[in-house]
């Protein structure tokens, strides 16, 4: 027997599948708008449901660009504050990047006073899951079907212990192997996964007096990237600077062996070798990854950079209308600008933002129904040109980082060029005008309707 999430017919009720970074946001999104506005009250309710047995975030460090932090400022304050006060503190505003076979500076970008700063990913997820109410999630919650052809409206849910929920709208946070994705895509169509990017990493957290021993306060308390032919370093300080956060990206010509698992048993030898021709700091490095020990708990993880470059999704909406994708599940990304977690940031205010305004227009079941397809179509068409071209621009990015044009890459003014334009396309977007432009679409959809 399936459940709803509230059973008032004019009460829009959400369902959030994935409780990592975007799914969170979302959620604490629609939490502010129901704290804040009393118009809401009865209107607007959400679960998250969540695979995982509780929340968890895969990873080592993170890091939020200017134009997430604004995000997060408009979505909720709570969530700001939360990340600052686990955000570790810059040992200089820059992000200065290192020609890896000569330890030479190439290039330094201004990044804003405070800005871009990183923590552990477990830290923030935590900080912002204590601000959702417990009754607002279940865990051990993996979707197997959604299906909109109901006579109510109401998208039904089952999951695979056999269980259904129903919901008004439905989007999808759940990451690079999204399930909702899968859905809402033609069959069997490449969009429907990620695919190789020809990158795979290392990483790993060093304590940062190790770091200190080998690379110097310096280098080791404030971001630097190391670029070069073929690979690229970036480490930067987390957990109030206990921690040095170490991320080796490197080339790779060959198929990765497994496309549903992102991970395998790595070897610090191959991270070796991919930087022996290096100068000695990024070498140093190298060398503070952990040693080889059989793939147990502590080693050394390899990771497949996987995304959604070669064969994007075409929309992030359902045919229908009511189920949705944001974050990974519709625009999966490398690393490389450190901007996919603001991209789901920014989708989760556009959602947010457009779900509470549903839920205070909608009069009746049909107004409802025509509601959310216009606020899924205008959540659509303000987030897919933004976000396509942070996807695309990653793979460029990362392709200057790895020396792919020496004649630029390793040329201080060439490359500084390329960087502050890239950088500051992402970091200087409108996001407050990104909400009004969606909301503006959904009142003009309704305009003519009447």
């Amino acid at each position: 027997m399936g459940t709803v999430a509230n059973n008032d017919p004019e009460t829009l009720s959400v369902a959030i599948i994935g409780g990592g970074i975007t799914g969170v946001n979302l959620a604490l999104g629609l939490q502010h708008r129901l704290n804040s506005n009393p118009s809401l009250e009865n209107k607007l309710s959400y679960t998250i449901y969540e695979r995982a047995s509780g929340f968890r975030e895969i990873g080592a460090g993170i890091g939020f660009s200017p134009n997430a932090e604004r995000a997060m400022g408009i979505l909720s304050p709570d969530v700001l504050s939360s990340f600052k006060r686990v955000a570790n503190p810059n040992g200089e505003d820059y992000f200065q990047w290192i020609n890896g076979t000569t330890d030479g500076l190439l290039f330094k970008l201004y990044c804003g006073k405070d800005g871009f700063q990183g923590c552990r990913r477990s830290d923030i997820l935590e900080e912002w899951a204590k601000l959702i109410p417990a009754e607002r999630v279940q865990f051990s919650k993996t979707v197997d079907t959604v299906s909109e052809e109901t006579s109510d409206g109401k998208v039904t849910i089952t999951f695979t212990d056999g269980s259904k929920v129903y919901a008004d709208v439905v989007i999808g946070c759940d990451g690079i192997r999204s399930r909702i994705r899968q859905l809402i895509v033609p069959q069997h169509s490449e969009s429907a996964v990620p695919h190789y990017s020809q990158k795979f990493c290392f990483r790993s957290l060093v304590p940062m007096p190790v770091a200190v021993a080998a690379i110097g306060h310096q280098r080791a308390y404030t971001r630097y990237m190391y670029n070069g032919p073929d690979a690229h370093i970036i480490t930067y300080p987390v957990g109030n600077n206990s921690v040095l956060n170490v991320l080796a990206v490197i080339s790779d010509p060959n198929p990765w062996p497994d496309k549903l698992k992102h991970t395998a048993v790595g070897s610090k030898s191959e991270a070796v070798e991919a930087f022996k021709d290096w100068h000695e700091t990024p070498r140093k490095i190298v060398d503070l990854f952990p040693e080889d020990d059989g793939g147990s708990a502590g080693g050394l993880g390899k990771w497949a950079v996987f995304d959604m470059a070669e064969f994007p999704c075409d929309r992030y909406v359902s045919e229908r209308g009511r189920v949705g994708i944001a974050g990974d599940a519709a625009h999966a990304m490398g690393p490389h600008l450190g901007a996919g977690g603001g991209m789901g940031i920014e989708d989760a205010l556009v959602l947010s933002s457009l779900l509470a305004d549903v839920a205070i227009r909608a009069a009746s079941r049909t107004g409802k129904d025509e509601l959310i397809k216009a606020a899924l179509k205008a959540y659509n068409d303000v987030r897919y040109e933004r976000t396509q071209w942070v996807v695309q621009k990653t793979r460029d990015t990362v392709d200057l980082f790895q020396w792919r044009d020496k004649n630029v890459a390793a040329d201080g003014e060439k490359f500084g060029s390329e960087v502050t334009k890239t950088f500051h396309q992402v970091w200087e977007y409108d996001v407050e005008g990104m909400v009004k432009e969606a909301l503006a679409k959904v009142e003009n959809d309704s305009m003519r309707g009447e």
